[in-house]
């Protein structure tokens, strides 16, 4: 299976959702035939495909994968598929996300791998490995996203840290030249200086 980690970086929170919803789905009942060479089971195992390679695609790009650039750019072809695909979606078969930007086309994903259709054939996109595999890269992705806002955190807090240490002690260097002490000042300023340095020594533990 070919996975572009380009693709993995540019997933959207809603579009994993949508994966993963699709990679656990059981058989879906539907209400449309999907016979190997037909159009819907063609555009079906093509939008299964992209998302295997963890990739929603839009009309355009169904077109070129399948047929080549040629029939992408005929607007007539490229109407057909569009009725198809509306077809498909009234049936539950794919499920339409939203543009990435305003001027693309559709983009689609399927609802399930695996469907029963109308004719009560069982028809599978792609096998329990390859399910197997973009369930893990999925969830290896959520964790790592987890690590990534969790040690952003953890760099936001330490900046803070160090910038009231530093003013702190600064404040407490400066009372000490001044010809009479304040120990209000002092105290206070010696006493958030020490509380600090300990959020900050557990702060640098956590990383």
């Amino acid at each position: 299976m070919r996975v572009n980690s380009l693709s993995q970086d540019k997933l959207t929170s809603r579009e994993i959702q949508s994966l993963q919803k699709a990679l656990n789905a059981d058989h879906r009942t539907v209400n449309l035939r999907l016979r190997e060479g037909e159009y819907q089971f063609v555009l079906a195992s093509a939008i299964a495909n992209f998302q295997l390679e963890l990739n929603f695609p839009n009309v355009k790009e169904l077109i070129e994968r399948l047929y080549g650039k040629e029939k992408m750019e005929s607007i007539e072809f490229r109407r057909k598929i569009q009725t198809v695909l509306k077809k498909m979606e009234k049936s539950n078969v794919t499920t339409i996300l939203p543009k990435k930007k305003p001027w693309e086309l559709q983009r689609y994903g399927l609802s399930s791998f695996k469907f029963k259709d109308v004719n009560n054939n069982q028809v599978a996109f792609a096998t329990d490995q390859q399910i197997n595999e973009v369930q893990y890269l999925l969830h290896s992705m959520s964790n790592r996203g987890m690590s990534t806002a969790k040690l952003g955190n953890i760099t936001k807090k330490f900046c803070i840290l160090v910038f009231i240490l530093v003013v702190s002690y600064t404040t407490v260097f400066w009372d000490l030249t001044q010809p009479i002490i304040n120990p209000v000042v002092f105290v206070s300023a010696f006493s958030i200086a020490v509380a600090c340095s300990i959020m900050l020594g557990k702060t640098l533990s956590q990383e």
